[in-house]
């Protein structure tokens, strides 16, 4: 018995169906299959990054405190140099320098708050804010002119005989402490060729006292009827001598000679 012979299978004219299926399951597994990893490629993570930044950050804040400039002595505090020490004064160079006299602090606090209408060299400004230098109430006694400075002046107000009007005297009690008041009138009563009496904190603190029930400023009436003398408890000394030092007393006057009598 004949069989006829299979006709040979045709090539690239078509596609057999009935393997469709299995290669839709080999792309799936292919698919499913991870890439392989590239060595040296892979993306750090951002909380790495975050930990690197802050390690960096705290890194140069620790060697910028405390690396001692990095010199020889800087980074080991038993190796390091002593201070050193500030020149001592005095003749004998076993004091320590003397702090500011109240003339140089008052200085300060003028320039700082009345310089700009009293001007630096205590002339004022004609017609609007009078002059310190050569003033009656500067050169008076320390009552009226520590009224003027405490409660201000409102008004006008004749000094050395020119009239003073479009301007008003602020009050200071509620800007400066007693040491600022007094060292400020010091220094006022002490330069410009002025030469009254010093002021100290405690004739400002009991000055301040009895003013207190006093709210609003002075007018020239008021600062001319009050009486033209020294506050309580000064010295009466000129505001630009030197102060005696601590435990220094006065020097008395010097002994007739021998023979020579008294006047009195």
């Amino acid at each position: 018995m004949n069989e006829e012979p299979k006709p040979p299978a045709r090539i690239g004219q078509g596609m057999d169906y009935g393997e469709q299926s299995d290669v839709q399951q080999v792309h799936a597994a292919v698919q499913r299959e991870k890439r392989e990893p590239r060595v040296g490629a892979e993306p750090l993570s951002i909380w790495l990054i975050a930990i690197y930044g802050l390690a960096i950050f705290f890194g140069g804040a620790y060697l910028g405190r405390y690396s001692g400039n990095f010199s020889s002595g800087g980074l080991d505090p038993m190796g390091a140099p002593p201070p050193a020490k500030k020149a001592a004064g005095g003749p004998a160079g076993g004091e320590q320098a003397a702090e500011l006299s109240p003339h140089d602090r008052g200085k300060k606090v003028f320039s700082a708050n009345c310089q700009t209408c009293h001007q630096a060299n205590g002339l004022g400004v004609p017609g609007q804010y009078p002059p310190l230098a050569g003033s009656e109430f500067t050169n008076g006694g320390s009552r009226r002119m520590g009224m003027i400075v405490l409660k201000g002046l409102q008004g006008p107000v004749k000094v050395k005989g020119q009239q003073f009007g479009s301007a008003v005297m602020q009050p200071w009690d509620k800007t400066l402490t007693d040491k600022q008041i007094a060292d400020v009138m010091t220094y006022e009563r002490s330069d410009w060729g002025n030469s009254a009496s010093a002021v100290t904190p405690e004739q400002i603190a009991a000055l301040r006292k009895e003013l207190a029930s006093h709210p609003e400023s002075f007018t020239e009436h008021d600062i001319l009827a009050a009486p033209d003398e020294d506050l309580p408890g000064g010295g009466g000394a000129p505001a630009g001598g030197a102060p005696p030092k601590p435990g220094e007393a006065a020097k008395p006057g010097a002994p007739p000679k021998p023979g020579e009598s008294s006047k009195y």
